[in-house]
C-alpha cells in the first residue's frame, strides 16, 4: 500500500492511560492479544514500527464535564504530532449546551464527533442522539459512533438502521464492520445504506478470512477503513490479517488510505 492511515486510535494523558485501558479490557470481559498503553507516545512508535503514516485519533466522555478539557487534549496531541495525527472531539448527550461544545470542538480544529453508545450510556436512535446528528448533518461534520455489542441493544444495526434513513446526507461512522460482535447482522442490514462508512477494528481477531472478505466487499472498500481500535490490538497483526485476505490492489489502497484520507481531508 502507498500509505497506511489508522482509523480507529483511543489516547488518553500519561497519568490516566493506564487506569483507561483496564477499564476498556474489564467492560468487555477481556480481550486476547496484546495491549499497548494507551499513550500518545507508544502509538506514534508502535505504528511507525508497523509502517502506518497516519492516526485518527480521540476519546470518549463519560461525562459532559469531561468534553472541553478532552477535545483541548486532543487538539495539543494534533498539534505536537508533527501532522500525523487527524483529531475527532468528544460530545455527551447530557450536556448543558451541546451547541457550545460542538463549536468549541471545531474551533479547536477538530474534524469530527467521536461517540460510544455503550459507554455513555445511551440508545443510538434515541431523541437526543438525533439531535446531535442533525447538527453534525447541519455542519457536514462525519461522527464516529460505536457500533454493535451482543450483550445490549444500545448500537446494533436494527437500531443505526433509523439513524442512517433519517439522515441521509450524514457522515456516518460504523466502527467494527457496523457491528461489533453482530457482524452477521451488520452484513443483512446495513450496506445497501450509502450514508455508511465502517472500520475493519476490533473484528478481524472473532473473523474468517472469507466472511471478512465478503463483508468488506458488501459495503465496497471505498466505504472500509483499517482501523486498530489502539491500544487492543497489535498493529502488525491487523495489517497481516488484511494482507492475507487477497483483495485487489485497489482494495488495499482504498482500505488502507485512501477512503480515510478522503473523508477526512487528509494529506498524505
Amino acid at each position: 500500500m502507498k500509505h497506511i492511515v489508522d482509523a480507529h486510535c483511543h489516547i488518553y494523558p500519561d497519568a490516566i492511560a493506564s487506569r483507561a485501558v483496564s477499564g476498556i479490557d474489564t467492560f468487555y470481559d477481556g480481550l486476547p492479544g496484546e495491549h499497548y498503553d494507551g499513550t500518545m507516545s507508544t502509538l506514534l512508535h508502535s505504528g511507525g514500527r508497523a509502517g502506518i503514516d497516519h492516526f485518527i485519533i480521540f476519546s470518549v466522555a463519560t461525562k459532559p464535564t469531561q468534553v472541553k478539557s478532552i477535545n483541548e487534549y486532543l487538539a495539543d496531541c494534533a498539534a505536537r504530532s508533527s501532522g500525523r495525527f487527524t483529531p475527532l472531539g468528544a460530545m455527551h448527550l447530557d450536556s448543558e449546551d451541546m451547541e457550545a461544545d460542538l463549536a468549541h470542538l471545531m474551533e479547536l480544529g477538530l474534524r469530527g464527533v467521536k461517540m460510544h453508545p455503550d459507554v455513555q450510556d445511551f440508545v443510538i436512535d434515541e431523541p437526543r442522539a438525533m439531535k446531535l446528528y442533525e447538527m453534525c448533518e447541519d455542519k457536514g461534520l462525519p461522527i464516529y459512533v460505536h457500533t454493535g455489542d451482543y450483550r445490549y441493544d444500545r448500537s446494533n444495526p436494527n437500531r443505526t438502521v433509523n439513524v442512517l434513513k433519517a439522515f441521509p446526507k450524514l457522515k456516518f461512522i460504523g466502527p467494527h464492520f457496523g457491528g461489533w460482535s453482530v457482524w452477521e447482522d451488520a452484513l443483512r442490514l446495513l450496506p445497501d445504506f450509502p450514508n455508511i462508512m465502517v472500520d475493519t477494528s476490533s473484528s478481524f481477531y472473532l473473523m474468517k478470512k472469507d466472511f471478512a472478505r465478503e463483508i468488506i466487499r458488501a459495503y465496497g472498500s471505498e466505504r472500509v477503513m483499517y482501523g486498530t481500535d489502539y491500544p487492543m490490538w497489535p498493529q502488525r497483526d491487523e495489517l497481516d490479517f488484511l494482507a492475507s485476505l487477497d483483495l485487489t490492489e485497489k482494495e488495499y489502497e482504498d482500505i488502507g488510505w485512501r477512503t480515510c484520507a478522503k473523508l477526512f481531508d487528509i494529506s498524505l
